[in-house]
């Protein structure tokens, strides 16, 4: 049997859904499965051995430059050649639907009132009815389950085996003495972000070595404000997602928001706080190594307020003794 799974994108919204591949594979040990992808996020899923191919799209290079769309609808035409025996839809958005119509005849997806695109259905055969306001991770399961006849529960997912891979790399930056603290100080949009000064705060009232991550001049800026603070704090180096993934494999905790770099350290099964305020904590599991901290308004998961800046509110001293 051949898979391909659709989720272009992003990268907490990937690893989500990779921890299904595990379980997949071992009710269905001869399956093939392949994972199409946006082509920034293709090296998360690099080295998986529950990958068979990681075929990429750029999407996104079309809305710089309209005459693109015929080389990746040139890309979707050679993947079809792959002649799937099922797609699976697990973006649920009109984007994925279509790649998805473009694989294959047999697509498998959310029906109408469990997506954020309810025309999304349209293009499916096989439609699913999984509640949009359930965790995210526990929805993702929910559909391979239907869509491949298997169970995924919910202790399978709280005993996973860590679900990213990558290269060894060393850090010189990394503490033998003291617990090392990664932070997480950006995300896609501002009111997602905890503030810089809270962040500083935590780092000063911590007994730790904390390193912090960039990944453009603005979060590099941020991070300057954090270390002029504390001058012990260390700022990392531009990361490859390779060196990324290792990196958070290798500290003891990963304080930061609700973004792709917060996740990894749930998929490794290595300690988290995340921090949540504009967004559901439906994001993320809860355990007993991974915490999240939510500010007190209240979020629809169906339409999200972007005037919601309310993670500003949640004291250092949550965080500090969660």
């Amino acid at each position: 049997m051949r898979i391909a799974i659709v989720k272009l994108s992003a990268m907490g919204d990937i690893i989500h859904a990779m921890v299904a591949l595990e379980f997949i594979k071992k009710a269905l040990p001869d399956v093939q499965i392949d994972w199409i992808v946006e082509e920034t996020f293709s090296k998360l899923l690099r080295d998986n051995p529950y990958i068979d191919n990681i075929l990429s799209l750029n999407l996104k290079s079309i809305k710089k430059k309209k005459s693109l769309i015929f080389k990746e609808l040139a890309k979707i035409k050679e993947y079809k050649k792959n002649s799937y025996d099922l797609i699976i839809d697990a973006q649920g958005l009109l984007k994925s639907a279509i790649v998805s119509k473009l694989l294959g005849t047999k697509i498998a997806g959310f029906d109408k009132d469990s997506s954020r695109e309810s025309l999304s259905a349209l293009f499916y055969t096989d439609k699913y009815k999984i509640a949009y306001d359930i965790n995210k991770i526990d929805r993702n399961a929910m559909l391979f389950s239907y869509a491949l006849n298997i169970n995924i529960t919910r202790d399978d997912i709280l005993s996973k085996e860590p679900i990213l891979f990558f290269k060894d790399h060393d850090f010189d930056f990394l503490s033998c003495k003291a617990k090392n603290i990664l932070l997480v100080i950006s995300s896609s949009r501002q009111n997602k972000n905890y503030p810089k000064e809270k962040f500083a705060n935590i780092t000063k009232k911590l007994d730790a070595n904390f390193i912090v991550i960039w990944a453009n001049e603005n979060e590099k800026k941020m991070a300057e404000f954090i270390k002029n603070e504390n001058e012990k704090v260390v700022i990392a180096h531009k990361m490859s997602l390779d060196e990324l993934k290792c990196l958070v494999s290798k500290v003891d905790l990963v304080i930061g928001n609700d973004t792709g770099p917060t996740h990894m350290a749930w998929a490794l099964n290595i300690p988290s706080i995340t921090i949540f305020g504009s967004t559901p904590i439906l994001q993320t599991y809860q355990t007993e190594i991974n915490k999240v901290i939510k500010s007190s308004s209240n979020v629809n998961p169906f339409k999200l307020n972007h005037d919601d800046f309310s993670i500003c509110e949640i004291d250092e001293e949550e965080i500090i003794t969660i």
